[in-house]
């Protein structure tokens, strides 16, 4: 009996030595009840044929965005896509062309008007 009390003594004692050893873990009291950001970027590469961009806007718990890529095939998919907490994350994707860019015709050399001999 006396040797169940000594193993029981030792072990509270050497529970209440390693609980005394373990750091206390930081809580983080930094908490953004309402959250907001925005972002976009946009990348097109003419060297390397990289050509993709996103957005997104987060208000609160709603985010809400959108990104397109060109594929190896040479269509543009664009993913649109929602997320909340009541609806969870939905997404639409489209597929089309790849848009070919307007280049402005480049403008004329102005060249001063002859004076008049007349």
């Amino acid at each position: 009996m006396a040797l169940l009390k000594t193993l029981i003594i030792s072990c509270a004692l050497f529970a209440v030595i390693d609980c005394a050893l373990v750091p206390a873990v930081p809580v983080n009291t930094d908490f953004d009840p309402h959250p907001q950001y925005a972002y976009a970027y946009n990348v097109q590469d003419a060297i390397t044929g990289d050509s993709k961009s996103q957005q997104e806007v987060r208000d609160g718990d709603v985010v809400k965005g959108s990104y397109s890529v060109v594929d190896a095939d040479g269509s543009l998919r664009t993913v649109f896509y929602t997320a909340d907490p009541i609806n969870g994350f939905n997404a639409v994707v489209q597929r089309g062309p790849v848009p070919v860019p307007v280049v402005a015709a480049a403008p004329r050399p102005v060249v001063p008007a002859a004076p008049f001999l007349g």
